[in-house]
């Protein structure tokens, strides 16, 4: 059965768009979970008021906005049993474990230790509460680890395997489920550039104190903070980010071919376009700035080794479609059949190869009677959009680089005590969107780039929607649209409240002075 187109785009849209909502929230509270527990370590080695009231201001903003990751995570979810029903019949066994382990990390372990975190200060040791807060920290991380391992999953399906008597796809190694190297390229690199974004958040936010002349040294502290572990996380980001190019050119060639819009297979080592201006029609770029073996030892790690051009990979795919409709044939032989020894003899020779067969399902109900045109255009169909990925790209690295710029400027600044230059301190404020933007790009890069997969070469995402009607499709995106509008003014009306009211407007900074002994105030 092939589902209407439009519900299928519907279906894409709706979840983009919960998607990146949601990854508004989730970066910031691995980064402002770790800041927090820095600044924490620090009071409770020093004794020190002032850490502690950081710890407690920095803190608020961070509940603020991990409330908002939780409310907007849960909605999300639920969209693979109602807007993508067959995706979770045909993947579930092994997409649905990552998920169930994260839920329970989410809900019990890292909600617990928050509420520890926020009403734990007077009812247990600084000791204890510093350890809590740290393990507050990990659990976010480990909470953001298993919802990568299920979308490395979907970018390299490993650990699995076709089952042609149940006619889903089920695990058959789950540790190679975990350890997909791609789920771990993945989890590092999004975990560092949440780091990342909770640096500067701290930092723009301090930077705007400053510029005011408010709570000095309680902004110079949080700053100093901030472009310490800052520069550390953006450097990361970029090293880290190597590793999970070098995993794409490996798992998801065309993906990488699309990002560099290399149309033609170069010779090794390939040079890699700085900027250019893609000609899909044209299969060509224009204007394009290149840097010679660069994209060669990026994406291989070698001199000698090419990286697949658009096109090759384009008569690739049609040869794997030809070969997965021999695999398509032997399934449904299997299925009136059970014993035949040669279906099954061809089922596993080509069952690699049975989701390049399915691409054609989108244009038609039973993929054996495709001729070569249609093989030629279901072949095309592979080839994702290539301007959006290679702009997306190249303005998330140019983010990364000004981050590590601007941190390193920073951390020198603070180590020679000189934070309060207005021009540095309008560059900090001014920078505090551009992690959000490099982080939406990178999720564009990776899952718009996956196109036309929900499982990288074997689910097609045009087979994965459900069975629903346009105007329902309608309904659900209007009343996400609405319902996260009013979230996220709620959520930008809090955070502004809170860092305008400031320390000193929360009366949390500078501390009350102690009473006198009784002594002192009888004299």
């Amino acid at each position: 059965m092939i589902v209407d187109p439009e519900v299928v785009g519907l279906s894409r849209l709706q979840f983009a768009l919960t998607a990146l909502y949601h990854f508004l929230f989730v970066p910031l509270t691995l980064g402002m979970a770790f800041m927090l527990a820095i600044m924490e370590s620090v009071y409770v080695m020093t004794r020190r008021e002032v850490w502690k009231r950081m710890t407690q201001f920095w803190g608020v903003l961070f509940g603020i906005n991990s409330a908002m990751g939780v409310a907007t995570g849960v909605t999300m979810e639920f969209q693979f049993g109602t807007n993508w029903a067959y995706y979770s019949h045909y993947v579930g066994d092994i997409f649905g474990a990552p998920l169930a382990i994260e839920g329970m990390m989410a809900f019990f372990l890292e909600s617990t230790l928050v509420g520890v975190f926020f009403f734990g200060w007077e009812r247990t040791t600084p000791l204890k509460h510093l350890i809590a807060t740290w393990f507050m920290a990990l659990g976010t991380s480990l909470s953001a680890l298993w919802i990568l391992i299920a979308n490395g999953w979907m970018q390299n399906p490993v650990g699995a395997a076709f089952n042609a008597e149940t006619m889903r796809m089920e695990v058959t190694k789950f540790s190679d489920v975990i350890f997909n190297p791609v789920a771990q390229a993945k989890f590092v690199h999004t975990v560092s550039a949440g780091y990342t974004m909770g640096a500067m958040f701290v930092m723009s936010i301090s930077a705007w104190y400053l510029l005011r002349g408010r709570n000095i040294d309680f902004a110079k502290r949080s700053m100093t903070v901030a472009a310490s572990f800052g520069l550390a996380a953006s450097l990361s980001v970029v090293v880290l980010g190597d590793e999970s190019g070098y995993t794409v050119s490996e798992n998801q060639k065309m993906k990488m071919a699309a990002i560099e819009a290399m149309w033609e297979t170069e010779p090794a080592p390939a040079s890699f376009t700085l900027v250019g201006f893609p000609d899909v029609a044209k299969r060509e770029t224009h204007a394009a700035i290149r840097v010679p073996w660069l994209m060669g030892l990026i994406g291989t790690r070698s001199i000698d080794e090419p990286i697949l051009g658009i096109d090759a990979l384009v008569k690739d795919a049609t040869v794997r479609i030809g070969n997965g409709i021999k695999a398509y044939d032997a399934m449904l032989v299997l299925r009136e059949d059970k014993n035949d020894a040669q279906a099954r003899m061809l089922l596993a020779a080509h069952d690699k190869d049975m989701g390049y067969a399915l691409l054609l399902k989108r244009f038609m109900d039973d993929p054996r009677k495709a001729t070569p045109a249609d093989i030629e255009r279901a072949a095309e169909s592979t080839i994702p959009n290539v301007p959006v990925l290679f702009w997306s790209f190249r303005l998330m690295v140019a983010c990364g680089l000004w981050f590590i710029g601007l941190f390193a400027y920073a951390f020198w600044r603070a180590s020679k005590r000189r934070l309060e230059g207005r021009t540095f301190l309008r560059l900090a404020l001014w920078s505090l969107p551009l992690p959000w933007v490099a982080a939406e790009l990178g999720w564009i890069v990776a899952e718009y780039g996956r196109q036309p997969w929900a499982i990288e070469g074997v689910l097609p995402t045009a087979l994965g929607a459900s069975s629903l009607a346009p105007g329902q499709v309608w309904l659900s995106i209007g009343g996400f649209v609405l319902f996260y509008t009013a979230l996220a003014a709620v959520d930008g009306y809090l955070m502004v409240k809170f860092a305008r009211k400031g320390p000193d407007g929360l009366g949390m900074w500078p501390p009350a002075p102690e009473p006198l002994p009784a002594t002192a105030q009888a004299a």
